[in-house]
Parts: C-alpha cells; structure tokens; sequence
C-alpha cells in the first residue's frame, strides 16, 4: 500500500523483473522448482505492487544479469581463439610476408589452372573466370589490409 493508503497496480515490467529474481533464486537453489513455479504463476496473476513484494520478500536483493552473448567458435581448429584476433581493432596494413605467400598462392592456383585448361583443349580460356576472383582478392588484400576474425553477438 502507498502512503494514502492506495494499492498501487504493477505494470509489465515490474513483473517481469520479479519473475527474473524468482528465476535466478530457482537457479541457485534457493527456490525448489515447485516453489519457483508457484511463486511464477503469482506473479503473473499479481495486480498490485505489495502482492510482488510479498513474493521476493524472502529473497536476497539481486541486480539483474546481464543478456548473455554467445561467442563464435574459434577461427579455425588448428588456430585457436585468442584475445588479440577477437578483438575488434582497426585495419592492419598488409605485410610484406602476408602480400608475398597470397601472390604465390594466386600464381600457384593460376598455373593449375592454366595447365588443367591447356590439357583439356577447350577453346575458351575458361581460367579467366576464377583467376578475375583471385586476382580481385590479392588487390583487395593489398588494399585494405590482412582481415580479423571479428565475433558478433548472436540474436536470442
């Protein structure tokens, strides 16, 4: 009840916090799950402030949790997760290491492919098509930098 004696009426959100300290006490065992039921489906029926107070009375005060972010897996198997590839930072330049083994790669993909198309005696020089994507990745590469791996919260 309220100072002029009124009861005042408890919105959504008042509920919906209550029902989350009842949900965490039943998390931690402070609750058995038929306890926590019962007191989930009062709050839900409650219409009035003092009836959701008298739920949690006997509960520790609890700030709510954050919303939990789920995590990418790692890059890679071989290249396990580390602090330094998730977290977000700036573009790096490409180095002149990473620029050589990506042109080598390319050239290496390109003779294959040439080689695949000289042996096949098609008439198109179909090579042309996935070398242009290749190409278009080792510009990309010098251009703007080596890439991170960068994890995003998932949607709930």
């Amino acid at each position: 009840m309220d100072d002029d004696g009124v009861r005042m009426r408890s919105s959504d959100s008042e509920r919906e916090k209550v029902a989350e300290v009842v949900r965490v006490a039943m998390g931690e065992g402070r609750l058995t799950l038929d306890e926590g039921e019962e007191r989930l489906v009062r709050t839900y029926a409650s219409r009035y402030r003092d009836e959701l107070t008298a739920l949690t009375r006997d509960l520790p005060a609890q700030s709510p949790r954050p919303p939990a972010t789920r995590r990418s897996m790692s890059p890679s198997p071989q290249r396990p997760a580390t602090r330094r590839s998730m977290s977000p930072s700036p573009r790096r330049p490409a180095t002149r290491r990473s620029m050589s083994r990506h042109t080598v790669r390319v050239m290496i993909a390109g003779g294959v492919l040439t080689a695949l198309w000289a042996a096949s005696g098609a008439h198109f020089f179909w090579p042309a098509i996935p070398l242009t994507f290749l190409v278009a990745g080792l510009i990309r590469h010098a251009r703007y930098g080596r890439y991170e791996f960068r994890p995003h919260a998932v949607p709930r």
